[in-house]
């Protein structure tokens, strides 16, 4: 055997140690082999690629609130680089340490584009991409009973740097919903009224994604895209709930019907009043009750040259 030992007491023909006393030296970093000096050709087409990188990594990073308080969150980090046609490859863990290297100071979009400037240089790259996940926490009053509770929100920062120097910054943000259908709402009180039928409409958990591009300078944070939300949509689900709450938000509910295309449009008008958005996208999709599938809707600002409709993987958007 070569790693085992036999059946009949025969050692196995290499020996499997760890040294957890051995030191390495600066001589014996310098021998190590380095596969970016490797003199072999590049297998396949001879061609750059876009996008190579990291994906998942976490580290917990620091956040400012709009009230002024930092918050560290646990956060997951996608980012890469392009690769010349000429280059075999990249050393990931280079854009590993050039977080590390800026792991204490407060996540803004500055701080991307001084990340994305670090590991672009580390690297040898000419463009470079950097998005960072983390689930937000806001402190949420219930309608009526006066308690509080957290709302989670997932987020995402996202840092371009191009290959002619120009560094854009964007913004992911979903919120959760209630969507009670107005066609259902309209039957029902045609049954109530004219047959006296005792009717529920159908409502359902909803959610919205709304990806923005930040104006250069300009800085719009979290807590704003939450408001503009709740302005536009109305029925932002709840998390503390007592009787006179639940009976809120059914009057809620009732205040506000809407159709998958109503919350494209109503987000579209509150998005476009805001002047530190350059360009905005949104997908909305209602997880229908009463169907067996789900209700969706896409809309852009229609920015020449900026964010398209082209949104298809509605599962992203499961609540």
């Amino acid at each position: 055997m070569y790693l085992h030992r036999s059946v009949g007491g025969a050692e196995p023909r290499i020996k499997r140690a760890y040294d957890a006393k051995f030191k390495v030296t600066p001589a014996y970093r310098t021998s190590l082999p380095d596969m970016m000096e490797t003199a072999e050709s590049i297998p396949g087409a001879h061609v750059p690629i876009q996008q190579v990188g990291i994906s998942n990594f976490k580290l917990p990073l620091n956040y400012r609130t709009k009230a002024g308080e930092t918050v560290t969150l646990e956060t997951s980090v996608t980012g890469t680089v392009s690769l010349l046609a000429e280059l075999k490859g990249i050393n990931m863990s280079r854009i590993m340490r050039s977080f590390y290297d800026h792991k204490d100071e407060v996540t803004t979009g500055e701080w991307m584009g001084k990340v994305l400037k670090t590991y672009l240089r580390k690297v040898e790259s000419k463009a470079a991409r950097l998005k960072i996940r983390f689930s937000y926490p806001m402190l949420q009053q219930s309608l009526r009973s006066g308690l509080n509770g957290y709302q989670f929100y997932d987020v995402a920062f996202e840092g371009v740097m191009t290959e002619d120097g120009r560094y854009r910054r964007f913004i992911q943000f979903d919120f959760v919903y209630s969507s009670a259908c107005p066609c259902s709402a309209e039957l029902s009180e045609h049954a109530r009224d004219v047959r006296s039928a005792y009717t529920v409409p159908h409502s359902q958990r909803s959610k919205a994604r709304i990806t923005i591009e930040e104006v250069e300078g300009k800085k719009i944070w979290i807590e704003d895209i939450h408001a503009m939300c709740v302005q536009a949509l109305r029925t932002e689900t709840q998390v503390m709930v007592k009787r006179e709450d639940e009976q809120a938000f059914a009057e809620l509910n009732g205040a506000y019907l809407k159709f998958v295309e109503d919350a494209a449009r109503l987000l579209y008008a509150e998005l476009a009043k805001d002047k530190r958005i350059a360009d905005f996208q949104v997908a909305c999709s209602h997880q229908e009750s009463l169907h067996s599938h789900d209700a969706v809707s896409v809309i852009c600002k229609g920015v020449p040259g900026g964010f398209s409709a082209d949104f298809s993987d509605f599962g992203l958007l499961r609540c």
